[in-house]
């Protein structure tokens, strides 16, 4: 192996600081392609989860962190944005009763089928009704149209939504129209934006107070699905809230802007079975990698025990031999890392394109499965090692 049986060129070759392990996995270019191949594999599936899992953060809060409010009041039962339940809209008016509140204004959220404008296909968006006199968004392009909703029967529609638009985006924006239907009313698209679907929804329309209320028509205006509460610029958000629960009876829960969308994080990270199942599979795809690199090493080890043993006899520590095993599971760490990195980044771009989800490739994901990748190699080479602690220079001779 490698000219290592002779004792003065090995000796030679160490006292250089030849490096070994890189010669080794050299050596056999099948194995190190196996290698190679699996850790590809175990860091694709790892940044397709974390991926997914970054997705249905960002995509189920998009709307809780632009809202455009100091404090936020829900009914004690939501869980969700996507799961809230309504309460009576009396707890807004007792609100403003609160020194430092300025107002208190209701969002009404709810789904309902519309058909495609250009497949006529039923889609299932979420439809978001508010009130015109103050955003309740932190999202200029609704909040610059809000006058084209006042309207009845029109709507913004989400451009990011998932599903077949593009005809329909181009018209509107070519200055024509598009209108479709709505259970029983036929609704104009007055307007677009973008914010994009999300794993509870295919996408959202944004309108008035009263234009949801047509299109619910069984929803009482008195039964609000959040409050939106504006404090005065020197008020202490803080002190508001433990007013507001105070005085507020307990069938409603009151957040800051930022516990509001602590709020929503919790319910996904500890409720939902979605993310459990994508940190599953991160798990899963670091212990796939590690077997595979184990395997690789071990047998590498294994096929080369009579030389471990013979820089054993020539005086070499167990942690010289080692670190060539260590050494040999870095570089597959960083030869199997580079291409997964960019085949993800492919993958993405293509998921992105066929659900809409908001996947892309933070510096610090791309760190994070790095590191990841170092400590897979280095646990199966450490694993890998367990031989060449009883290596004896009488396996030369076996």
């Amino acid at each position: 192996m490698l000219g290592l049986l002779n004792p003065i060129k090995a000796t030679k070759s160490l006292q250089d600081r030849t490096p070994l392990g890189l010669l080794q996995l050299k050596h056999d270019p099948l194995r190190l392609l196996t290698a190679i191949a699996g850790i590809l594999f175990a860091d694709v599936l790892i940044f397709m989860q974390l991926g997914f899992l970054y997705a249905l953060y960002k995509s189920n809060t998009q709307y809780p962190r632009a809202v455009e409010a100091d404090i936020v009041i829900a009914s004690k039962e939501a869980v969700s944005f996507s799961k809230l339940r309504t309460f009576t809209r009396r707890r807004l008016y007792q609100a403003q009763d609160i020194p430092g509140v300025v107002s208190a204004d209701p969002l009404y959220i709810g789904s309902k089928e519309w058909r495609n404008p250009q497949t006529r296909e039923k889609k299932s968006l979420q439809v978001i009704g508010q009130s015109l006199d103050r955003p309740a968004f932190d999202l200029p392009e609704v909040n610059q149209q809000l006058e084209a909703v006042r309207l009845p029967d029109h709507v913004l529609f989400d451009e990011g939504s998932r599903g077949d638009y593009a005809e329909m985006i181009e018209t509107f924006r070519q200055g024509g129209t598009a209108t479709t239907e709505m259970g029983d009313r036929t609704v104009t698209v007055a307007g677009l934006f973008k914010v994009g679907a999300s794993f509870a929804a295919d996408g959202a329309l944004i309108t008035s107070d009263q234009n949801f209320l047509r299109l619910f028509p069984r929803t009482d205006a008195s039964s609000v699905s959040l409050g939106l509460v504006q404090i005065e610029a020197d008020a202490d958000p803080v002190k508001v809230k433990r007013d507001l629960e105070a005085h507020l009876p307990d069938d409603v829960q009151v957040f800051t802007s930022d516990e509001y969308i602590d709020f929503e994080l919790y319910e996904i990270q500890t409720n939902s079975s979605i993310g459990f199942v994508f940190g599953l599979g991160t798990a899963m795809g670091f212990i796939v990698g590690v077997v595979i690199v184990y395997q690789v090493l071990s047998t590498d080890v294994n096929s080369h025990l009579a030389e471990y043993a013979t820089f054993k006899a020539m005086g070499y520590r167990n942690s010289y031999l080692l670190f060539v095993v260590i050494e040999e599971a870095l570089i597959l760490s960083v030869l199997g890392f580079i291409p997964s990195f960019f085949l993800a980044i492919g993958a993405y771009q293509l998921t992105a394109a066929a659900t809409a989800l908001p996947l892309v490739m933070p510096v610090s994901r791309a760190s994070y499965v790095f590191a990841l990748t170092l400590g897979m190699c280095i646990l199966s080479g450490a694993i890998a090692t367990r031989r060449l602690q009883a290596a004896d220079p009488a396996d030369i001779f076996s």
